[in-house]
């Protein structure tokens, strides 16, 4: 299980900018069970939207947004309000937010943070991953995860190493900032690299005591 807690709603208005017409998605899983997501996250998200001027041009609930076909086949029902739409806010996991990345072509931005309870990938197997670094930024990567998809996990651009779009440290692999870079540029959003992200908290990767004492530490950590 991976455990979420909601940003700060004024975060996630600011991230929003002057796109006012917003898409919202919510798993029904693991963020269900954290109430960051569920039909309770989305009624909130809605109002929440909606009270700051936002139109929302759709809402969805999916039982697990890591698992792909579960989000093509719920997401391929809202063909023309997708069309209608500026971006996707996604209530889930970081994994969930990657996959409806990778379903869509709009940006998407999470409304959650991932925080770090001794690891895991999702209850889906699948080709995303999160590194529960507790402050999600993938609304600025096209949904792309720079911590797990780049090697040196590099938050401003890929090294000097890089080679025709392969990874330094592994030739096998996709350079990270490449791939982010390709997607930014399909959905018009190239501006978002420019800013310049502070470094990692690493603090943020480490469970507060009170989150040790709950049901979801327990739950992570039985042997």
């Amino acid at each position: 299980m991976l455990v979420s807690e909601r940003k700060p709603w004024e975060e996630i208005l600011q991230s929003l900018g002057t796109r006012d017409r917003i898409f919202v998605v919510s798993c029904g899983g693991c963020a269900d069970a954290c109430e960051t997501g569920g039909n309770e996250g989305l009624v909130e998200a809605k109002t929440k939207l909606q009270e700051a001027g936002k139109q929302v041009t759709g809402a969805v609930l999916v039982d697990y947004l890591c698992n792909k076909v579960l989000v093509g086949i719920r997401m391929g029902r809202y063909i023309k309000e997708l069309e209608g739409s500026d971006l996707v806010l996604v209530l889930s996991c970081g994994v969930g937010v990657q996959v409806v990345g990778a379903m869509v072509d709009l940006p998407v931005h999470p409304a959650d943070n991932t925080l770090f309870m001794g690891g895991f990938t999702g209850v889906w197997p699948g080709a995303e991953r999160c590194a529960q670094c507790g402050e999600c930024r993938l609304g600025v990567t096209g949904g792309i995860c720079p911590v797990t998809n780049c090697t040196k996990e590099l938050l401003n651009g890929p090294c000097g190493g890089s080679n025709n779009g392969k990874c330094e440290v592994d030739p096998e692999k996709d350079c990270g900032w490449m791939l982010i870079y390709e997607r930014l540029k399909r959905l018009g959003r190239l501006e978002d690299m420019k800013g310049i992200r502070p470094a990692r908290d690493h603090k943020l990767m480490e469970p507060p005591p009170e989150r040790r004492k709950t049901i979801y530490w327990a739950l992570e950590n039985v042997e």
